[in-house]
């Protein structure tokens, strides 16, 4: 019996071969997995005319749902299969900043040792790590919400593969700038002086990993803050 999700997906990816008489269709005999592909083609010849990086993304984000059931029957099925449609969707979860979405894709994607589509010429982790980590200091650095449990639940999952040290220690330095920027969100001295703390410990990590990986201004800074508030941190420690 054919599955909600199945037979939404069959919906979706019937508009492929609606369009020109099915006989003379090169998709008319095609597979799930074909018609996906066609139209993941299709829209990164779309994508390649938007030169916008922010357009891009809207972008994308408008195209996710059109992948939402083959990306649950993937997951459902665990195959682990290796799969172009699903690793791109993945990588456009995260460009377009749900990290949320992406998790379940990247818990898969690793789990599987699924590989990327050639043309991110890096593996997989080395992506998920730059790619989060990029998405989480941009969104830090404008004071945007980031989602620090995703980023942490990355940081675990990659932890034992292999990688450049600069990808890891870029991992290590958006932790750190989404801890900070929760400092001031937190509502006692002792919090606020653990949340600094534990910033600390994961930029002071990012530049042993890589010496140019730009947190050494921001270390300085942290450990003045930290030094600075020690007293009302103790001083609440004592009367708590």
């Amino acid at each position: 019996m054919t599955s909600p999700a199945r037979r939404h997906f069959l919906r979706v990816t019937a508009g492929l071969v609606a369009a020109t008489d099915a006989a003379s269709n090169p998709l008319h005999h095609a597979t799930g997995h074909e018609l996906m592909l066609a139209q993941l083609a299709e829209h990164k010849r779309s994508l390649k005319l938007i030169q916008s990086i922010e357009r891009k993304a809207d972008a994308k984000r408008g195209m996710l749902a059109e992948y939402s059931p083959w990306i649950q029957g993937v997951l459902e099925a665990d195959t682990g299969a290796q799969d172009e449609v699903f690793m791109t969707i993945m990588v456009w979860h995260i460009d377009v900043g749900d990290f949320a979405a992406a998790l379940p894709l990247v818990r898969y994607a690793i789990r599987h040792g699924l590989v990327m589509p050639d043309q991110y010429q890096r593996t997989t982790a080395c992506l998920i790590a730059e790619e989060y980590a990029a998405m989480a200091i941009k969104g830090a650095e404008a004071g945007q919400p980031v989602d620090a449990e995703a980023l942490s639940e990355v940081a675990q999952l990659v932890q034992t593969e292999d990688m450049p040290d600069e990808v890891r220690a870029k991992l290590h330095k958006a932790i750190g700038y989404v801890a900070l920027a929760q400092v001031d969100s937190l509502p006692s001295p002792i919090q606020k002086q653990a949340c600094r703390r534990y910033a600390l410990d994961h930029l002071q990590r990012a530049l042993q990993l890589h010496d140019k990986v730009g947190v050494k201004k921001d270390i300085e800074r942290l450990e003045r803050d930290i030094k600075n508030a020690g007293p009302a941190a103790s001083q609440e420690g004592g009367t708590g």
